[in-house]
């Protein structure tokens, strides 16, 4: 049952899982030093995010359900702990077949990781203060994203191994299951029957949440899309150098984690439905003007502009649906996750559409999502 105070007790253990969720974006590190080590062609190179974010799609739903006989609590343990053997199996056995396999567990940690993080995050704090910490929680996992690159790069430099990286993270993932298990935790439990794969996609017959698993896509969507083909418009329209146009994909992050840090502290004052559509309306201005930019700077002040504007409408999304179906909690946390897929099919339109006519026209795909958004943020505030 939800908290009527909030205990750190019970909530540092809960924010911690989402820090180990972070862990996925090791994906883009992965990539470049498996090239480099092992000598791949782009194709396989490409094998290894398949590897982690096929799951999302795949699992998500079936976790839901297996969540709702064992509970969130150990099956957030469950993921964590195969978070760990992904990470720390490849270490000491490095080939590129044992990578992409570390990586495919890690992906399906991953996927039970953010079926059941946000759940739970919700039962340990007071309804009113959901919003709020689930955007905190997202400020979490993005230091996470914001960090693994300078470590990488510390590792090689410092001992000449960026695999220690993999160590590294693979014990914080063992030292949360650890902790989080030894954390007594009340779960609000289905008043119903159990939940099965046909209860599960029933509930997209259900207007109000198709909608917002739909927001769940296209906003993943815009995410990935704008850290895949940030750099080569950067490049392409405005002539900027390699190096500095990969650059904005820190400042994206950046933008993100510095949005999801005020998100949290603005929700304790603000409407949850009011900020989704604040926050809708920044990022599709944003994108627009980026596409627009008439200079370098000012492009890449937008990416960080995207970022903030963006960073928090996930966890409003999930905040405001679970809210109004409390008691379906797991069966949404899984139908949304599994909408985390939109970062696996959206950058592949943008890459076709920006072949098909030039990398503008691409980039029109990503205001076609986040005029939906727009149009979803004026849906729930209207419900």
């Amino acid at each position: 049952m939800t908290k009527s105070k909030i205990s750190a007790k019970y909530i540092i253990p809960v924010l911690l899982s989402f820090f180990v969720m972070s862990f996925c974006d090791l994906v883009g590190i992965g990539v470049d030093n498996a090239k480099a080590d092992f000598n791949l062609n782009n194709t396989l190179a490409q094998l290894i995010p398949m590897a982690v974010f096929a799951w999302f799609f795949i699992l998500s739903v079936p976790v839901g359900i297996l969540q709702d006989r064992i509970g969130k609590r150990n099956m957030l343990n469950i993921g964590m702990l195969l978070t760990a053997l992904g990470l720390i199996v490849p270490f000491f056995m490095y080939s590129f077949l044992v990578l992409l396999g570390g990586f495919a567990m890690l992906g399906i940690g991953n996927t039970i990781i953010q079926v059941s993080a946000n759940p739970l995050l919700i039962d340990v704090v007071s309804a009113k203060r959901a919003s709020s910490f689930l955007s905190f929680s997202q400020f979490i996992k993005a230091i996470g994203s914001m960090v693994a690159p300078y470590l990488a790069t510390y590792f090689a430099l410092r001992f000449g191994d960026w695999k220690i990286l993999l160590l590294v993270f693979g014990g914080v993932s063992l030292l949360s299951v650890i902790w989080l298990h030894f954390t007594p935790i009340t779960e609000t439990l289905s008043k119903e029957n159990k939940a099965t794969i046909g209860s599960c996609l029933k509930l997209l017959g259900v207007g109000y949440i198709a909608l917002m698993v739909l927001g769940i896509f296209f906003v993943v969507g815009i995410d990935v899309g704008i850290n895949a083909a940030s750099g080569q418009f950067l490049m392409k329209k405005l002539g900027m150098d390699a190096e500095p146009a990969m650059h904005g994909r820190s400042l994206y992050f950046f933008g993100k984690m510095l949005g999801t840090f005020l998100g949290a502290l603005l929700l304790t004052r603000f409407s949850a439905r009011k900020f989704l559509l604040g926050s809708a309306v920044v990022t599709l201005i944003t994108i627009v003007a980026f596409i627009f930019s008439p200079s370098p700077v000012f492009a890449l002040a937008l990416i960080f502009s995207i970022g903030l504007g963006a960073s928090n409408i996930f966890p409003l999304i999930f905040s405001l649906t679970v809210e109004k179906y409390a008691d379906r909690a797991n069966e949404i946390s899984g139908l949304m996750i599994m909408a985390v897929a939109g970062g696996a099919f959206i950058p592949p339109v943008v890459g076709k559409v920006t072949d098909m006519l030039n990398v503008t026209a691409g980039m029109f795909v990503l205001i076609a999502c986040s005029v939906y958004l727009l149009f979803l943020a004026i849906y729930a505030l209207k419900k």
